[in-house]
């Protein structure tokens, strides 16, 4: 029997049905059509790319640029019996050889691959021999400088498309304006594509901003009034352990999550939260990727983001399941000084960015004319104080190296074990001879990693913990001990923050940056971030339609939900109230009475609301007032 889109997701997925939209964007790629999806966060993306690629004769080729999300994919895939590989800069030249010669015999269904490694000599060569069914671009927004993200790798996919025949692309992202929208179709080059939008709007999700003198004081209101699971954002680490030992003290489970926790930390935090044995995670914006909790009930932001796009994303965890759920933003007037002052620092002078490259080099120590393609540790805190630099602007240059394709910066980067052994076979056999503790593990190493003999490959600790049936702890210090001796080179998983050169380090003075292009990026930058303010400090706007309105998809229709449209009806003037105002006011409109006198006898309706009753009896030509505030009844 022929599968069918459906029936690989009952198969695969175990859901009886599509979400809106997918089956359509499904057919449409394995019509052979280019296609752009815009599904916002939480809307099922990956389905639209992974049933075709189930389906279709060949490699799907998914790039990505977010290391963890690919694991999280390829993990979610590879669970489901479906071959998968990942790609990216934390793995040895020789086992991404391994990898693409296993591709090309056809061993795997997906292949995952950040946008740096398209550029690779080892890729290029590769490349015309993969059989490619299907070329997808997640995080489609990092292709276009006008977005929030941007990522120069990007710019190099219509390239690479260009040398396959006839092959599909599909582009993903959950949230470009339509300005990004159009860039992305234009720097892919997508021929005819077919855009997929689903609705920016979420009619369940409750948006609040909330102008306060203490943030804690109305972050726990909030937390007190809504029950169920919560994510509370915040903009520093110290301040997400602050908050949930606040948070803890007045009996709330809480826990914090940011990316300087060690990798095994920042699983079990996470898997409390999504079993609810955390009840509130306190985090950076590093927690969410890859996360689909559908019963979260609140998303708190206890500063506020520097982009719509951010905070819809992360408002956006909130109410998955279609059930009520509040997105809350907490800000003072502090607040907004800060935010008008970020340009200037997200985007510092150009002389400034020099001074701090040449202090990074000086930091790990990299000599002009060396470093393309290495990785160095690069611990971001000892870095700023020990140079006496502002944290902020420090993270905004590394972003703009990046951008400007010298360098990139990663404070959760997986860099894989990787061994090699440094003697020959005959050499080897003497030394299991004379020390026959190490044989086992020796043995295994050969026989568990091809090549290993003769080129640098990754390795899995926890694999061959597996194995040889001892803890992990051991096999590490079974490896050191044999290092020692000179018999291998070893060097451990690491998780530490790191820096990757992807050119060679330049003189200083002679970095190059593109102004004009540098220039443009800020004006864009500041273009979004008054989006952002006029968000926080306007209370006359329905909080849904502005965030709507901003992605191109103005509804006209106010949402009835958000603090904004919930204080508008409260001010409104309902029937029964019109009447009961009527019925009081009523005895001295006939006698003849003033506007003062009535808003004192009739002191249990606001004046907001008796003035809303005199304005349409005199609309209604009932009453009259005259310039002393005197009511004539007509």
């Amino acid at each position: 029997m022929k599968k069918t889109p459906l029936s690989i997701l009952q198969e695969y997925w175990k859901h009886d049905s599509f979400r809106p939209m997918q089956e359509e964007i499904i057919q449409a790629v394995l019509d052979g059509k280019d296609a752009l999806a815009l599904l916002p966060t939480g809307g099922g993306k990956s389905i639209c790319f992974q049933i075709p690629g189930l389906m279709l004769e060949g490699v799907c080729l998914v790039i990505s640029p977010l290391i963890a999300l690919m694991k999280d994919q390829a993990e979610n895939l590879i669970e489901k019996g479906i071959s998968v590989a990942t790609i990216h800069s934390g793995l040895s030249y020789y086992d991404v050889k391994c990898i693409l010669q296993d591709a090309v015999e056809g061993d795997y269904q997906f292949i995952y691959l950040s946008p740096e490694r398209l550029e690779t000599p080892l890729f290029k060569d590769y490349l015309p021999y993969l059989n490619i069914s299907l070329l997808v671009v997640d995080e489609a927004h990092c292709i276009s400088q006008w977005g929030y993200d941007f990522r120069p790798p990007y710019l190099r996919i219509a390239a690479i498309r260009s040398e396959l025949d006839n092959v599909p692309m599909i582009a993903l992202t959950a949230s470009a304006t339509p300005l990004v929208q159009k860039d992305i179709i234009a720097k892919l080059a997508l021929k005819d594509a077919v855009i997929f939008k689903q609705s920016f709007l979420k009619p369940n999700l409750s948006y609040s901003v909330f102008q306060v003198d203490s943030k804690i004081n109305k972050l726990l209101e909030v937390l007190q009034s809504v029950s169920g699971s919560s994510i509370v954002y915040c903009n520093s680490r110290r301040q997400t352990k602050e908050i949930s030992e606040l948070l803890l003290l007045h009996n709330i489970s809480a826990d914090f999550y940011h990316a300087g926790l060690s990798a095994q930390e920042r699983t079990d935090k996470q898997d409390a939260w999504i079993k609810n044995k955390t009840r509130v995670i306190a985090c950076t914006n590093a927690f969410g990727l890859g996360i689909d909790k559908p019963d979260v009930r609140t998303v708190i932001h206890y500063d506020a983001p520097e982009c719509l796009e951010n905070y819809y994303q992360e408002a956006g965890r909130a109410g998955r399941d279609g059930q009520k759920a509040y997105a809350v933003l907490l800000f003072h007037s502090d607040d907004i000084n800060q935010l008008k002052a970020l340009p200037d620092k997200r985007y510092p002078p150009i002389p400034l960015i020099k001074k701090i490259y040449q202090a990074i080099a000086d930091f790990i120590q990299l000599p002009i004319g060396l470093g393309e393609g290495q990785f160095f540790d690069f611990d971001l805190s000892e870095f700023i104080r020990n140079f006496k630099l502002d944290g902020y602007t420090v993270t905004s240059v590394l972003k703009v190296l990046e951008q400007e394709g010298h360098c990139s910066f990663s404070e959760n980067i997986f860099l894989p074990a990787q061994l090699s052994f440094t003697t020959d076979k005959e050499t080897l056999n003497d030394f299991e001879l004379a020390y026959p503790q190490w044989e086992l593990l020796l043995k295994t190493l050969l026989r568990t990693y091809e090549g290993i003999i003769d080129n640098r490959v990754s390795i899995h600790e926890k694999q061959l913990s597996r194995i040889l049936r001892i803890p992990v702890e051991n096999i590490v210090e079974q490896l050191l001990a044999i290092q020692a001796f000179g018999i291998l080179e070893y060097m451990p998983l690491k998780e530490t923050p790191q820096i990757h050169f992807l050119l060679n380090r330049a003189p200083a003075d002679y970095l190059s940056i593109d102004q004009d292009k540098y220039l443009a990026r800020k004006k864009q930058y500041e273009i979004r971030l008054a989006a952002m303010l006029d968000y926080l400090e306007n209370n006359a706007i329905c909080r849904s339609n502005a965030i709507t309105e901003y992605f191109g998809e103005p509804t006209g229709k106010a949402c009835g939900i958000c603090n904004n449209c919930l204080a508008k009806k409260k001010k409104e003037l309902s029937p029964p109230e019109f009447k009961a105002i009527e019925k009081i006011m009523m005895p001295y409109l006939i006698v003849g009475t003033n506007v003062g006198d009535l808003l004192i006898k009739c002191n249990e309706f606001s004046s907001e609301k008796i003035w809303q009753a005199l304005k349409f009896m005199e609309t209604e030509q009932r009453i009259r007032i005259n310039e002393q505030g005197i009511v004539i009844n007509c």
